[in-house]
This record gives C-alpha cells, sequence and structure tokens, in this order.
C-alpha cells in the first residue's frame, strides 16, 4: 500500500491495519520455516508496510510535524 494511501486514514485505522499486518507476518514467517510459503515477496511487501505505518504514526506524534 502507498504512503498517500495510508495518509488519509485516521490513527485508529492505522494502528487496527498495524496490528493485522504484523499477525500476517508472523504467519508468513511461520509458513516460510515450514516450507509451505510459495510468495516470499510478500514477506517483504509486509514488512515495508508495516514500516511505513509506523512511520506515518511517528510522524503524526511529532509535535509540529509538517504535514500532519
Amino acid at each position: 500500500m502507498k504512503a498517500a494511501d495510508l495518509r488519509l486514514k485516521t490513527d485508529d485505522e492505522l494502528a487496527d491495519q498495524l496490528t493485522s499486518l504484523r499477525k500476517e507476518a508472523f504467519n508468513l514467517r511461520f509458513r516460510a520455516a515450514s516450507g509451505q510459503l510459495e510468495n516470499t515477496a510478500r514477506v517483504r511487501d509486509v514488512r515495508r508496510t508495516i514500516a511505513r505505518v509506523k512511520t506515518i504514526l511517528g510522524q503524526r506524534k511529532r509535535p509540529g510535524a509538517a504535514g500532519a
């Protein structure tokens, strides 16, 4: 998901999405370790989306953040 799409969401929506992404990342790691994961690129995509969400949430919490 693109950062521009994430910026349109509220903090609560981002927190919910972060929770679901973390669960998905856990499941993907588990499946990769057991050799059942076919789309290995999804692990990277989820990890990067988690980083995007955390970055946006962090920017909103900082006082005087530009574009918040």
